[in-house]
């Protein structure tokens, strides 16, 4: 898209923000928040057309590396939130000090195709009633660990589809809302869970009677577990919060519904998982022997958090952030 032709596809946008936090990479590969902010300068609706660009820095960046990339992306606004601030409050912080009409969320260690933000944008053209549009976003990788990670870690493939249809969740790196709208009903941070905030907060508006709109040509990857231990906590995490969505949801009298309940339910994800990986990517079907092992480690992992939470309910997260010596508060406690 050229820049004439930008410029006026941003008239006829509403103003916007976008926000990324740096929490992720508490546990992750520095080299992932370059090349997310690559893919947001290449995108073809450029970023400078946001009212602002904010990165809540929560210290997890040292600051040479934080000098650096804003010597490169000057169009950046470092918002500086306390010591171990955690990720969903570091994304509302964003939403408290945008000033744009959509708050357009992305995580640091994700890439973003160069049509995704322009594409996320345009559907709250088409209606006032439009609320929060959600994009796809998938697992990337390469090899064994790539097929596995595809395959069991916590985003689904992609759709393939061209138009907005209804969905039941969305994800907080790929995700736009209204302002004011996110603000009468924020994403709640106040949970005993480490992700999946945003599948309580997909529920509760579900229930007020709003609906989540999936963009399926806004597309993003997001890196897998990096390394031995990021991929043994990952996983053990994903245990605790199923235990603990499925507890929340139960308690707010909200039906846990579709694919995420249930063996079959799950046996009906794997399946449909598999046979989008294959299409989306063929090379999977030669790493698909090998990674196996793999994915069954993953699936371990997944229950023995479930058990270990189920026994002991914050135990898990308790020691994840005493190790990652992030000391805020968990819920309850």
């Amino acid at each position: 898209m050229g820049q004439i032709k930008a410029s006026t596809l941003k008239e006829q946008l509403p103003s916007f923000s976008i926000v990324l936090e740096t929490e992720n990479l508490a546990n992750a590969d520095l080299n992932s928040l370059s090349e997310s902010l690559t893919s947001l300068f290449n995108q073809d609706l450029s970023p400078i057309f946001a009212n602002e660009i904010l990165m809540i820095d929560s210290g997890d960046v040292p600051p040479k590396k934080l000098e650096q990339l804003l010597e490169k992306y000057p169009w950046i606004k470092v918002c500086q939130a306390s010591l171990g601030t955690g990720y969903y409050k570091a994304k509302m912080l964003g939403a408290n000090l945008a000033t744009g009409d959509i708050v357009v969320y992305c995580d640091s260690d994700c890439i973003y195709e160069t049509n995704w933000l322009r594409n996320i944008l345009i559907p709250f053209t088409q209606s006032d009633q439009i609320q929060v549009v959600a994009g796809e976003t998938t697992t990337r990788g390469k090899g064994p660990y790539g097929t596995a990670m595809a395959l069991t870690y916590i985003f689904p493939q992609y759709s393939r589809q061209k138009t907005l249809k209804r969905t039941s969740q969305y994800f907080l790196n790929n995700v736009a809302f209204r302002r004011e709208f996110l603000l009468q009903y924020p994403i709640p941070t106040e949970l005993p869970l480490y992700r999946g905030n945003c599948l309580i907060h997909a529920h509760t508006l579900h229930s007020y009677g709003y609906t989540i709109w999936r963009q399926p040509q806004a597309r993003a990857t997001h890196a897998p577990p990096s390394g031995l231990s990021h991929f043994f906590w990952r996983f053990l995490l994903i245990g605790h919060d199923y235990y603990w969505q499925k507890r929340l949801l139960a308690k707010y009298q909200q039906k846990y519904y579709d694919s995420l309940s249930g063996f079959l339910g799950k046996l009906r994800v794997f399946w449909d998982r598999i046979s989008k990986m294959f299409t989306n990517q063929p090379s999977h079907i030669i790493y698909f022997p090998l990674a196996i092992p793999i994915v069954i480690t993953s699936v371990a992992l997944i229950f023995v958090g479930y058990i270990i939470t189920l026994f002991e309910s914050r135990y898990l997260l308790t020691v994840y952030n005493q190790i990652l010596g992030e000391f805020e508060a968990i819920p309850g406690q």
